[in-house]
C-alpha cells in the first residue's frame, strides 16, 4: 500500500480501481464491499496528496473545488445504481472501465506536449458547462465503479481547460476529493465498508501519496505520462485474470 500511495500522488490519480482489483483478486474481497472501503480510503490519501500538491503549486484551487463539489452529487448516486448490479458483472464492468481508462489518457497525452496550454477562463459560459457535464460524469463513474474516473477527468483538464501535465495531476486529486467523500457516504448507508480493511489500507496509502506529489515536478514528464497509463491497465489485468 505505501507503494501504491508512492504512484497514486506522483500521478495525482485515487487509486481506487488500482485497490479494488488487488482487494478482490488477491485477497477476495467481495466487489461491493471493496468499492465501498477503496472509495472511502481515496478520501485520506487525496486529504495527504491534495496538500502536498497544493504546496509543490501543482493545484488550480477555484476549479478543483468546483468539479469536485458538482461530480460529488453524480457520486452519490453512483452509488445507488451499483447496489443493484450482480457481483460478477460488476467486477467485469469494472476492469473494463479500467481498460478504456487507460486506453483514454495514451491516446490524449500522446497529443498533449505540442504548444502551448492555455487555461480556460472560469467566467465563461463554456467552462461552466463543461463543469455540469464532466463534473457530474465523472461522479456517476465513480460512484458506480469506485474507480474515481481519474482518466477521464485528467482527459477533460488537458482536453478542454488546457492544463499542463502538471497541474492536471494536482488539480485532478483537488477534484476528486468531494467525489470520494459522497461515493463514501452512499456505500456506507449501504453497509458496503469494512472499517478494519480501510485502516490498513489508508495507512500505507496516506503516506505514500504525501511523498509521492513531491516527485511530480522533480522527475521527467514522460515518466509521469507513462505513470499514468499504466496504471488502469494493471488494475484491469488483475479483474480480468482473477
Amino acid at each position: 500500500m505505501l507503494l501504491m500511495g508512492l504512484f497514486l500522488g506522483f500521478t495525482g490519480t485515487g487509486g481506487s480501481g488500482l485497490i479494488i482489483a488487488i482487494l478482490v483478486t488477491i485477497f477476495h474481497v467481495p466487489v461491493h464491499t471493496a468499492l465501498g472501503t477503496s472509495i472511502t480510503a481515496m478520501i485520506f490519501t487525496m486529504i495527504s496528496g491534495v496538500y502536498s500538491h497544493i504546496r509543490e503549486g501543482n493545484v488550480k484551487l477555484r476549479t478543483g473545488i468546483i468539479f469536485g463539489l458538482i461530480g460529488s452529487i453524480g457520486a452519490y448516486s453512483g452509488t445507488w445504481i451499483a447496489r443493484w448490479i450482480p457481483e460478477g458483472t460488476l467486477v467485469w464492468m469494472t476492469g473494463a472501465m479500467l481498460a478504456v481508462c487507460g486506453i483514454l489518457i495514451w491516446m490524449k497525452t500522446r497529443m498533449a506536449f505540442t504548444g502551448d496550454m492555455v487555461e480556460l477562463p472560469l467566467n465563461s459560459a463554456r467552462f461552466w458547462v463543461l463543469a455540469l457535464g464532466i463534473g457530474l460524469g465523472c461522479g456517476l463513474i465513480s460512484g458506480v465503479f469506485g474507480i474515481g474516473s481519474t482518466p477521464f477527468i485528467q482527459l477533460a483538464l488537458l482536453t478542454f481547460l488546457r492544463f499542463p501535465i502538471s497541474l492536471v495531476a494536482g488539480t485532478t486529486m483537488l477534484i476528486i476529493l468531494p467525489i470520494a467523500v459522497a461515493g463514501a457516504l452512499g456505500y456506507s448507508q449501504a453497509g458496503f465498508l469494512d472499517v478494519a480493511l480501510l485502516v490498513k489500507v489508508v495507512v500505507g496509502t496516506v503516506v505514500g501519496s504525501y511523498i509521492g506529489a513531491k516527485f511530480t515536478r522533480r522527475l521527467p514528464v514522460a515518466w509521469l505520462r507513462y505513470s499514468m497509463i499504466v496504471l488502469p491497465f494493471v488494475g484491469a489485468a488483475l479483474l480480468f485474470l482473477g
